[in-house]
């Protein structure tokens, strides 16, 4: 009977945890949603805010109901937390890479280094940040893929999304006595490029030939853009200059 009891009484701390953390979870959304709507914080910052509140707040509700549940069976949580035993219990279970991940994933976003929906280079994958926590960060890859990462494998993160970003092309033709004739319909070119494309927020700018082979050489245009727009910006100008080189038969 006392088993059943305790049971029954487990069943029922486990279904008060998920209701409290539903709840809170809402109450969690409606303050975020509130804090978009009046654009006091940027919006990408209070996702990263709510994804780190609600991870935190799980693992503090699901971890009371676990000692819960333990002490109904009569288990002296207490007493195993407080013991010596309990530390080879965590490493058993793998607590030092959640360690790792927690305290990683503290520092990754106490300093700013990531927002959800930036673009980033984690290591070697490259996506948009769906989810940031304590023990992962979550990227959606340009094909579709979904990457799990754990914060204590973080090496390297390049953040792609803060700035203006660079847009740099290099245009390969023949070799010709023309270097500055060519120089100069490219420029002309540009310029009209940057009235008609609002993405472009300096250049473009022809910086010269870049290198020189014993049949063709390369010109370099380089022109700062809006964040996320350099790869668009970079494909007008390779078509546009293209069609200007053609036309003026270079």
């Amino acid at each position: 009977m006392n088993m059943l009891q305790s049971l029954i009484t487990s069943g029922i701390t486990v279904v008060i945890a998920l209701i409290v953390y539903g709840v809170l979870k809402g109450v969690i959304n409606r303050v975020i949603k509130k804090r978009i709507s009046e654009q006091v914080i940027p919006e990408s910052r209070l996702k990263t805010m709510k994804s780190l509140l609600t991870s935190v707040s799980g693992y503090v509700i699901f971890f009371i109901a676990l000692i819960t549940v333990l002490n109904t069976f009569g288990v002296d949580s207490t007493g195993i937390l407080a013991g010596a035993g309990i530390l080879g219990l965590a490493i058993g279970f793998g607590a030092q890479g959640l360690v790792s991940d927690v305290v990683t994933g503290f520092f990754v976003l106490m300093e700013n280094q990531v927002n959800v929906g930036e673009y980033v280079t984690i290591n070697s994958f490259s996506g948009v940040v769906e989810e940031t926590g304590l023990r992962i960060i979550r990227i959606r890859g340009e094909n579709g893929d979904l990457h799990f990462i754990p914060n204590r494998e973080i090496s390297s993160l390049t953040n792609h999304s803060r700035g203006n970003m660079q847009a740099l092309v290099d245009i390969t033709i023949a070799n010709s006595d023309h270097v500055d004739e060519t120089i100069h319909i490219l420029q002309e070119r540009c310029n009209q490029i940057k009235e008609e494309n609002p993405h472009i927020v300096e250049g473009p700018n022809v910086l010269g030939v870049q290198s020189l082979g014993t049949s063709d050489m390369v010109i370099r245009v380089l022109a700062k853009t809006k964040n996320g727009e350099q790869r668009s910006v970079e494909r007008t100008l390779r078509r546009e200059l293209k069609d200007a080189l053609n036309r003026a038969q270079i």
